[in-house]
């Protein structure tokens, strides 16, 4: 005959530990929601004096876009939609259209006829300035978009336009910097400066740099 063993069992009823931790846990959930309360109570409040005392956001703040153009003002849109594609809200808007002699607006055969950024659907995600091929979009550090129209939060091509710098002509105009597309984006013709803002895209609408 086996002699029976310990399983290390208690012959209390299972779950009574439980239920007594529960109707703790209950009792004192209040309490340690008003704790937070009364913790607040004795900190001295935060006031932002905005927009009169405004803090300068992140150097790669995700703010309102722009087109950017070439060192002799051609737009670096190319009108190939791909932002359009890549933007998960349905934001933006692209129509396509072709150079020709007599009116060029960027290098190459085509540029963006029509261009719309719907702000009421943007997210800010920075999706659609990964998917520009040609680095024409960019977003700067304004935030500052907030309106009681609806039409007035869809930017158009004319408002998200970078301005002509020094030495930009307003197209549309021929190819200044080389024969072809290629001395735009092989660097024939273009001596890159470094830290150049107009170059990388660092200009807000109103021609100031940002970061």
């Amino acid at each position: 005959m086996t002699e029976p063993r310990d399983t290390g069992r208690s012959d209390q009823p299972a779950g009574r530990d439980d239920t007594s931790k529960g109707a703790l846990a209950d009792l004192f959930a209040p309490i340690a929601g008003f704790g937070v309360t009364f913790r607040t109570m004795f900190k001295k409040p935060v006031t932002e004096e905005y927009p009169e005392d405004k803090h300068p956001t992140a150097p790669r703040y995700h703010g309102r876009h722009v087109l950017n153009r070439h060192p002799d003002g051609l737009e670096k849109c190319i009108g190939c939609e791909l932002c359009a594609w890549a933007c998960p809200a349905d934001a933006i808007y692209v129509e396509g259209a072709d150079n020709t002699d007599e009116e060029r607006f960027s290098p190459g055969e085509r540029y963006g006829r029509v261009y719309q950024i719907n702000y009421l659907r943007c997210i800010f995600c920075g999706l659609c300035i990964e998917a520009c091929p040609t680095r024409a979009l960019t977003m700067t550090n304004e935030y500052e978009l907030a309106d009681d129209s609806r039409e007035d939060l869809i930017f158009t091509k004319d408002q998200l336009l970078s301005p002509l710098l020094a030495g930009m002509e307003a197209p549309p105009h021929p190819m200044r910097l080389g024969d072809d597309e290629k001395a735009y984006y092989l660097g024939g013709g273009i001596t890159p400066v470094p830290g150049d803002p107009g170059q990388e895209g660092r200009l807000n609408a109103g021609g100031e740099v940002d970061g």
